[in-house]
C-alpha cells in the first residue's frame, strides 16, 4: 500500500518544494512548445509571470489540494500494480488522466462569475488536453519524487 498523496504532497515541509517543483515542470512544459500555439502560449505565460511573479505559484499552491485529489486513485492504482515508472503509468492512460486533472479546472472556472475569465479560459480548454497528456512524463516523476 502506498502512502495517500495528500499525506506526501500536501504536507507542510513538503508544499514549498512540492509547489517550486511543479512550477519548474510548467516553465519546462511551455518552453519546450513550438509553432503558432506554443509562441501563443509562451507570450501569454510569460505575460501572466510578468503582470504578477506570484501568480503561477499561487495558483499551483491553490489548485494543488484538487491535483492530488484526482491523482490518486491512479497512484494507488499504480501501487498495487507494481509497475514501474509513474510517469509511464499516467501516459498509458493520458486521456483519462488529462481529463481527471483538467475537471478541477473546468469547475474552479464554471464557479466564477467573471465572463472574461471563462471566455480565455474556454478558447484554451480544447488544447490544454492535449498539452497535459504531454506533461504526464514529468508529472509523474515529480509525483514519485515527493511521494515516492
Amino acid at each position: 500500500m502506498v502512502a495517500a498523496l495528500n499525506e506526501t504532497l500536501l504536507d507542510p515541509s513538503r508544499l514549498p518544494a512540492v509547489v517550486a517543483d511543479v512550477q519548474e515542470l510548467i516553465d519546462a512544459e511551455v518552453s519546450d512548445k513550438s509553432g503558432a500555439s506554443g509562441l501563443a502560449l509562451k507570450g501569454g505565460y510569460g505575460a501572466v509571470k510578468k503582470v504578477g511573479p506570484s501568480i503561477v505559484p499561487d495558483a499551483v499552491e491553490g489548485l494543488l489540494p484538487g491535483f492530488v485529489a484526482r491523482l490518486e486513485p491512479f497512484w494507488q492504482d499504480f501501487g498495487a500494480t507494481g509497475a514501474t515508472g509513474f510517469g509511464e503509468f499516467l501516459t498509458g492512460r493520458g486521456d483519462e488522466v488529462a481529463d481527471a486533472l483538467l475537471g478541477v479546472t473546468d469547475e474552479k472556472i464554471e464557479g466564477t462569475s467573471k465572463s472574461a475569465i471563462k471566455k480565455v479560459y474556454s478558447g484554451l480548454r480544447p488544447s490544454a488536453k492535449k498539452n497535459v497528456v504531454e506533461a504526464l512524463p514529468r508529472l509523474g516523476a515529480l509525483v514519485e519524487k515527493h511521494a515516492g
